[in-house]
């Protein structure tokens, strides 16, 4: 289900955001967020890789990069830029350490061909159109909202929070994240789903 490039970008996120959110303050801290964000992130993954199985396809989890600088496709940069790594430690240091940005990671999609040739004859599509790659996208939006309500009636207020930040991160319609990806694939679903990460805001910030 992972390979070994996967394991390595999710366990570096992993250390990454729990350094953010810890701003280093404790080691205790540090090690008690850890397993926290690995969760977090483990659930969003996983729904990702369910999603895409049944929708005949292979999600491969990548550190979020950004390669292009403008909308023509010969604007790109030489190297594209670990955004995912640089961004969470740029806003922590331009917020004065008050801000945390945790959407660290994108994902590419490819079609299984054979499971496409048995179900729809060979040859029938051999790309996963926008709308499918918005639908597992969205899978891992909805898993972290779901788990999110759990950990919140579970009293593990910590997980709730960091589950909703998130999502919210991960909704902003820019470059490969997530909310692109369903931006792109169904307004309407992401118009639901941002409308549903809000209101999971609000509680984030003034009730759990």
């Amino acid at each position: 289900m992972f390979n070994q490039k996967e394991v390595g970008v999710v366990i570096l996120v992993t250390i990454i955001l729990a350094l953010i959110i810890s701003s280093v303050q404790t080691w205790d801290k540090f090690l008690y967020l850890l397993p926290v964000v690995f969760l977090v992130i483990a659930v969003n993954v996983i729904a990702k890789k369910v999603a895409s199985f049944y929708l005949d396809s292979e999600v491969e989890i990548k550190l979020w990069e950004i390669e292009r600088y403008g909308f023509k496709s010969h604007h790109r940069f030489n190297k594209a830029i670990p955004a995912g790594v640089i961004m969470p430690i740029l806003l922590k240091v331009l917020s004065f350490g008050y801000l945390n940005w945790l959407a660290v990671t994108s994902f590419d999609v490819k079609p299984k061909t054979y499971r496409a040739a048995k179900r729809f004859g060979l040859y029938s599509f051999s790309e996963v159109s926008e709308f499918h790659i918005g639908i597992i996208a969205a899978a891992g939006v909805v898993a972290n909202l779901f788990f999110a309500i759990v950990a919140y009636l579970l009293n593990i207020p910590d997980f709730a929070r960091i589950s909703i930040f998130y999502t919210f991160f991960n909704m902003i319609p820019i470059s490969d994240l997530d909310g692109n990806k369903i931006f792109f694939g169904s307004l309407i679903l992401w118009a639901f789903l941002a409308s549903l990460v809000v209101i999971g805001m609000f509680f984030a910030l003034f009730v759990i």
